[in-house]
């Protein structure tokens, strides 16, 4: 769950292998859990909500593989995200959400690798609302909808800086009220991969789920709530491998890990898996996202 980074699992003998930014993979006990069915297209989604032991909360939308969802029922799935996405700002923010409600999203990743190109790809469909209150008053108030601006910083090695100082300094000329973060996730399971959308209150850490740590954003590094949002697209290699023998009952959970096996997995580690079909998924998951944000913040998809 990439509200404080991932969740890595240290085994005995062995490193932090089992990563993942999903709560819903996380071995740390939630506080409350609570699901709700929600029936939609021949296949239902299953809304988990969390509550941490850090205070912090999340919803994660189990909705099957987003590939193969009908245009009809991306639609129907962009309502339902828009829904908790309007639920948690309120929460958040303690604000109504509508015309006094000022939102940044923010698409973290490199827009030229496909696996990690959600953000970026999600924030070229959206429609921005922020100029148009300074052109015309009018046209923005009948709008009914929030003031909206995006921002995509690109990585670290693009730009040189640390995404969350691009970020900060954007944050204090558009004064949000909150951020939305949109981000590639990794995911412990291959099950999971374009097949999950979660958010979460606590901010998030980009490129943690991949070991790549770099500053979080989160209310107290950009000084207002920040809402993470995102799908997982890659799975960690000593993950994928160390999942699958656990799940073919040949390695018990908790067991220290045989020094064969723990050199194979850390010779690994700086491997990631995606699916073949990478460049749909992204491109289906980004316009998804995408018109659940125009839904609760903008003008509509």
């Amino acid at each position: 769950m990439k509200n404080d980074g991932t969740c890595p699992r240290p085994r005995p003998g062995g490193g932090d292998y089992l990563r993942t930014d999903l709560a819903c993979e996380s071995p740390s006990a939630a506080v409350e859990v609570c699901e709700e069915r929600v029936e939609l297209g021949a296949s239902p989604v299953t809304l988990t909500r969390r509550r941490e032991t850090d205070g912090h909360t999340s919803v994660t939308l189990s909705c099957g593989r987003i590939t193969a969802r009908e245009e009809g029922e991306l639609d129907e799935l962009a309502a339902l995200l828009a829904r908790e996405l309007r639920r948690m700002a309120a929460a958040v923010t303690g604000r109504r959400v509508g015309a006094d409600l000022r939102v940044m999203a923010v698409g973290l990743g490199n827009g030229a690798m496909t696996p990690d190109a959600v953000g970026p790809h999600t924030l070229r469909r959206l429609t921005v609302t922020r100029h148009l209150r300074a052109y015309d008053e009018t046209l923005f108030a009948a709008l009914g909808c929030c003031e909206l601006s995006a921002l995509a910083p690109g990585v670290m090695g693009q730009t040189g800086l640390e995404t969350v100082e691009l970020i900060r300094a954007a944050a204090e000329s558009a004064r949000p009220h909150l951020v939305v973060a949109v981000d590639a996730l990794a995911a412990r399971s291959c099950d999971r991969l374009s097949s999950t959308v979660q958010i979460s209150d606590g901010g998030i850490s980009p490129g943690a789920g991949i070991g790549n740590h770099r500053k979080p954003l989160t209310r107290e590094t950009l000084g207002c709530p920040v809402l993470g949002v995102g799908v997982p697209t890659v799975v960690d290699s000593a993950t994928l491998v160390l999942d699958a023998l656990e799940q073919a009952d040949m390695l018990a959970e908790d067991a220290p890990l045989p020094p064969l096996l723990a050199d194979v997995l850390e010779r690994g580690r700086s491997f990631i898996v995606t699916p073949r079909d990478c460049d749909e998924m992204v491109s289906k998951t980004s316009r998804l996202l995408a018109r659940g944000l125009n839904l609760a913040f903008g003008v509509g998809d």
